[in-house]
């Protein structure tokens, strides 16, 4: 039996090969628009323009798997690989709309605002202003859920022992934006040769004891603001404020053993004195989230607002906290704090040797490599 020709029409072939051109020009005008970016877009936005880039220039993935341990070069790998039999059309097509996104969403955080009373010049990760006797500390990475990169950890401190010594009564820790704190940034974990690995940990161990002892050793009460989801190390520090108020949409999530790691912040003593062993056991070791009632019944959550009226009620509430006698407050505090600091400060640094010594660990390097497969996955 004869085929049949198929006649496509001419105007057909030339609009299609005008789509092609245009999806091309999107494409390399994509690649400048990326170069304006302000703002790190963190590692998951990150691995999908590398995926999409190496499938619009390249084809399907190509290049042989890396070594496990080279979790950087594993994961843009994956990412790559996932994309399977895309086509490189849909793939310049994918990239273009990504990089809108991101550029979209960078003009929304940085529409301009009237500059707010009492701000602390010199933060990039903060908002940090003194007013009405409050020192006000708000993690300021919005679109990227408030995760906290190195140099957000280096400004908390700076804002703590600022808030410490400044004639503020009270502080307060809160969230820009829909998150409390999503935890760790995964950029935290980027970049980091399989040599530099046994340094990376060392380091990382030295930082966050330096870090938990901030809280530790705060002088004034010092209130968590929760108004939304807190992940990981934004939950466990918790324990170490005086005062936790949440919205009714937060949740308290610290999925340290899906990471191959151990609680920190002081949480493997607190917890279970706050909230009883049982169910200290199911947050810590099972990684049970819980929601913003479950956290009040159990203690680590003073009390919960609705999240219509939540910001209204809470800071007024901390206002009238901030009238009271500073120095009373400050010397109930350290009499408070004082019978258990020494049992504190031991906990941080073991907490810190053990997670040492479990980022050294192949299990902890293959949890954290299936972590960035998952976040990998398009």
């Amino acid at each position: 039996r004869r085929a049949q020709a198929v006649c496509l029409p001419s105007a057909h072939l030339h609009l299609t090969a005008a789509a092609m051109q245009v999806s091309q020009k999107d494409f390399e005008k994509a690649q400048e628009q990326l170069k304006l970016l302000k703002n790190d877009p963190g590692n998951e936005a990150k691995l999908k323009l590398y995926a999409f880039f190496k499938q619009a220039t390249e084809g399907p993935c190509n290049a042989p798997k890396p070594g496990m341990l080279d979790f950087v070069k594993k994961a843009k790998w994956d990412a790559w690989n996932s994309l399977g039999s895309l086509s490189q059309d849909d793939a310049r097509r994918k990239y273009a709309e990504l990089v809108s996104s991101l550029v979209s969403a960078e003009s929304a955080a940085q529409k301009d605002t009237p500059p707010e009373e009492g701000k602390h010049d010199g933060y990039e990760t903060l908002l940090v202003t003194t007013k009405n006797n409050i020192t006000k500390i708000m993690f300021n990475r919005p679109d990227k859920k408030n995760a906290i990169n190195q140099k957000m950890y280096r400004e908390i401190m700076k804002a703590l022992e600022e808030a410490g010594k400044n004639d503020s009564t009270i502080a307060v820790i809160t969230g820009n934006g829909d998150y409390y704190s999503s935890g760790n940034d995964l950029n935290n974990f980027a970049n980091i040769q399989p040599g530099e690995v046994e340094k990376m940990a060392k380091d990382a161990a030295v930082s966050l004891k330096e870090f938990v002892d901030h809280f530790i050793d705060f002088p004034k009460p010092l209130i968590a603001v929760v108004n939304g989801p807190a992940i990981g190390i934004s939950v466990t520090v918790l324990g170490l404020c005086d005062v936790v108020y949440a919205s009714d949409m937060a949740t308290f999530h610290t999925p340290f053993s899906n990471l191959g790691q151990s609680p920190e912040g002081c949480s493997s003593y607190l917890f279970p004195k706050i909230m009883g062993v049982a169910k200290a056991n199911e947050m810590l070791l099972f990684n049970k989230k819980l929601t913003a009632a479950e956290a009040c019944a159990q203690g680590l959550v003073t009390e919960v607002f609705p999240h219509r009226t939540f910001q209204k009620e809470v800071w007024a509430r901390l206002e009238a906290y901030a009238s009271l006698p500073k120095n009373s407050l400050a010397v109930s505090k350290q009499l408070l704090r004082s019978l258990e600091k020494e049992k504190l400060h031991e906990t941080n640094i073991r907490e810190c040797e053990v997670l040492r010594e479990r980022w050294l660990s192949d299990e902890c390097a293959n949890a954290i490599v299936s972590f960035f497969q998952k976040k990998s996955k398009l």
